[in-house]
């Protein structure tokens, strides 16, 4: 099912925790905090992020909150300014294992609320109001109500806004996806976690797809087996230069995820052949 929506990425802050560092430009394997996050919301009809400019691996649109450093609430208003869609996705720029599973699960869910209702947040334990999806027109009328209310935005707490909405909660996709980096113990935390076995091929593979612009499902148990068949059937160097040849066959062939299993589907019958050659029986001598 395609959603469209606009996301809004809170990116500013003062990281007072951590020693005022830039926090949506730390990196965790080697993407930025705000990167992982854009990658998760990638197919959004606008993405607006409010916030300092920073460099970004898609276009977004920037915009700054008044003051900057107003805080959440400030930070809302100046990006539903430039939202046009119904439903808005809205994001902390520091949640380096988000996915667009859990995007998903919160587009699906503000798809399905009855009419009065006003949004769907993930719920780990804790309501997370900057991991949400929301009508667009019910933050525009609460935060309308709070600027009256409090002749300012600035400054607000953000539960201010979400007291008065009707808001459906869910989980995350998988648990980590709402995990945070407010401490530097929390980002090295983040920085481990995506070593583990497990998880670590995948964290490169998204990484690598990400920096080399290749947006292409990979079948990575189909590679990684052809990789070991060439090398314990030719030489261990041929596991590297055998993936990269049907990269490029794949890539000659029209570039989708059926030309790369095809060409690893070949590769891999040359390298079982290669093994056959080298059983006893096979050779001239066994004949």
């Amino acid at each position: 099912m395609t959603h469209v929506y606009d996301a809004l990425v809170i990116a500013g802050g003062a990281a007072r925790r951590l020693d005022g560092a830039d926090k949506p430009a730390l990196t965790v394997g080697g993407r930025s905090l705000l990167d992982r996050v854009l990658h998760a919301c990638a197919d959004a009809a606008r993405t607006v992020v409010v916030g300092p400019r920073r460099p970004t691996a898609r276009p977004v649109d920037w915009v700054r909150e008044q003051p900057p450093g107003g805080g959440p609430l400030a930070a809302l208003d100046a990006g539903l300014r430039r939202a046009d869609r119904e439903t808005v996705l809205v994001l902390s720029a520091d949640l380096p294992f988000l996915t667009s599973a859990t995007v998903r699960t919160l587009l699906e869910g503000a798809a399905d609320l009855a009419e009065d209702g006003d949004g769907v947040i993930v719920d780990d334990g804790r309501d997370q109001p900057l991991l949400g999806a929301y009508r667009a027109e019910s933050l525009r009328r609460e935060l309308a109500l709070l600027a009256a209310e409090h002749g300012r935005l600035a400054g607000l707490p953000l539960r201010l806004l979400t007291a008065d909405l009707s808001l459906r909660r869910v989980a995350p996709a998988d648990p980590h996806e709402s995990l945070d980096c407010d401490t530097w113990e929390e980002l090295a935390a983040a920085r481990s976690r995506i070593r583990e076995h497990g998880r670590v091929l995948n964290e490169w593979m998204t990484a690598v797809k990400a920096d080399l612009g290749i947006d292409l499902d990979v079948d990575t148990a189909l590679l990684l087996d052809l990789a070991r068949d060439a090398a314990h059937g030719v030489a261990r160097p041929a596991a590297p230069l055998t993936t990269f040849l049907v990269g490029y066959a794949a890539a000659r062939a029209g570039g989708s995820a059926e030309d790369v299993a095809a060409a690893a589907r070949k590769a891999a019958e040359l390298a079982r052949r290669w093994v056959e050659e080298e059983k006893p029986g096979t050779g001239p001598e066994g004949r």
